[in-house]
């Protein structure tokens, strides 16, 4: 949604600068004067509490780097040096620590909510596979970060994700001792995990950036999934959206703060305050919350998948539940050609709407069993569930896409505003009222 600029300069020195460099301007377009839905509800503030999350990650971790130590002897009593003797060492760790939770609390809810509106659809495919990208660099910055503690589920945690790529024919070897620095998890490993969980998160950044200005261009998705067609259906940024989102993001803070202050470890598992040993495999393996879904269905491949009534086997176990995890998010990048409704917002597609809900039940599940020991019947369960998330995305969305009626749609973002103030008995709408969450 590209719109013509209406900042004007207002000091001499403003005028000199946006002669040579429009900063200013920029900065103006984009975070104040920029046209945005008057219709917009709180499932669209998570972007704002994103950009927070990942600042709060970068700066909280810039200042533990100063104080960690990257060997295998050393890394689990550097934690515990910046825990009981740097300057609020405590703190600043439980942040980044509970951080890196509500980031994917957040993200989640960013991708359901993108999910629920159609956001992937047209003009916005570019700006939603930006995202899934983020995601992906964002589960390989976490993972990296649970392995530098150096306690038992750091160790052990990288010992068996890591060894998910000697599954790979031909190159899964010589990936796996690149990644390790030889050929078991030791300082080697630390470093180069170290190295690349300080890098990513600018690399994070920088995509974030791009993702802003990929959003720009069309302009911000709506509850309706009807475009903007004129003025009236639009309302700037400033103050109507960094009002909202500043509430939104105030909320989520306390939410962040009560984990941080009332229950720091609630969200972690207490074998990663035991120092790494090779020699003593705990119980039961579990990664951390955020990616139990995905876990479930790595484990929920436990067969071999070959030629019928021979024993030539063409997809072991290791490698199918490896593609499985791999896949489930990789899908992702080609979800805007899967769903080929015309109809964006999943408000108008009443059967669709419910098989997105039994999704996100399903995916909750998912997560349960994959805090849960490799044993039956949770590996079945895990199976059902899998099946069905790829079911939704392969089978389900591109059916409806050709086979589902949707319900009536307004015919412009102002009409459905007006009609839900009329449903609501308030009357006359005023010009930034948004629309009920749903």
């Amino acid at each position: 949604m590209s719109h013509e600029s209406n900042y004007v300069p207002g000091s001499g020195l403003e005028r000199w600068l946006d002669k040579r460099l429009p900063i200013i301007r920029l900065g103006y377009d984009t975070g104040v004067d920029f046209p945005c839905p008057k219709n917009l509800n709180y499932w669209w503030t998570f972007g704002g509490i994103l950009a927070v999350c990942l600042m709060v990650q970068i700066i909280t971790g810039i200042v533990l780097a100063m104080h960690y130590v990257a060997d295998s002897q050393l890394a689990f009593k550097s934690v515990e040096h910046i825990m009981r003797d740097v300057n609020y060492g405590w703190l600043i760790r439980y942040v980044h620590m509970n951080g890196a939770s509500m980031f994917f609390l957040a993200v989640y809810l960013h991708i359901a909510r993108g999910l629920y509106y159609g956001s992937y659809k047209e003009p916005r495919e570019v700006l939603w596979m930006i995202g899934v990208l983020i995601f992906l660099l964002m589960m390989g910055t976490a993972f990296m970060g649970y392995v530098l503690p150096w306690g038992q589920m750091s160790f052990w945690g990288a010992t068996v994700i890591s060894g998910l790529v000697t599954a790979l024919p031909i190159i899964g070897d010589p990936i796996h001792t690149l990644l390790l620095g030889g050929f078991t998890v030791d300082s080697p490993t630390l470093n180069r995990f170290f190295a690349l969980h300080y890098l990513l998160p600018f690399v994070i950044a920088g995509l974030v950036i791009l993702h802003i200005w990929a959003l720009h261009i069309p302009g911000n998705s709506n509850p309706t999934g009807v475009e903007a067609q004129s003025k009236k259906d639009t309302v700037p940024f400033h103050p109507y959206y960094t009002v909202k989102d500043g509430f939104a993001i105030i909320l989520f803070l306390i939410l962040f703060a009560a984990f941080v202050y009332f229950n720091p470890n609630a969200l972690g598992h207490p074998d990663n305050y035991i120092p790494a040993d090779p020699l003593v495999t705990p119980a039961h393996i579990v990664p951390e919350w955020y990616f139990l879904p995905f876990y479930a269905m790595l484990r929920a491949i436990n067969f071999n998948i070959g030629i019928p009534f021979t024993d030539i086997v063409l997809i072991n176990s290791k490698l199918g539940g490896f593609l499985v995890m791999m896949g489930s998010i990789l899908i992702w990048f080609i979800l805007p050609w899967l769903d080929r409704s015309k109809v964006k917002s999943m408000r108008y597609r009443p059967i669709a709407k419910l098989w997105f809900f039994l999704l996100v039940i399903d995916f909750f599940i998912l997560g349960w069993l994959g805090g849960k020991p490799a044993e039956q019947p949770f590996v079945f369960f895990s199976l059902v569930g899998t099946i069905y998330y790829f079911a939704y995305f392969l089978m389900i969305l591109p059916i409806l896409s050709v086979m589902e009626t949707p319900t009536e749609m307004p015919k412009s973002i102002s009409e459905a505003v007006l009609a839900d103030k009329k449903k609501s008995g308030t009357g006359e709408t005023p010009i930034a009222s948004p629309s009920p969450a749903e």
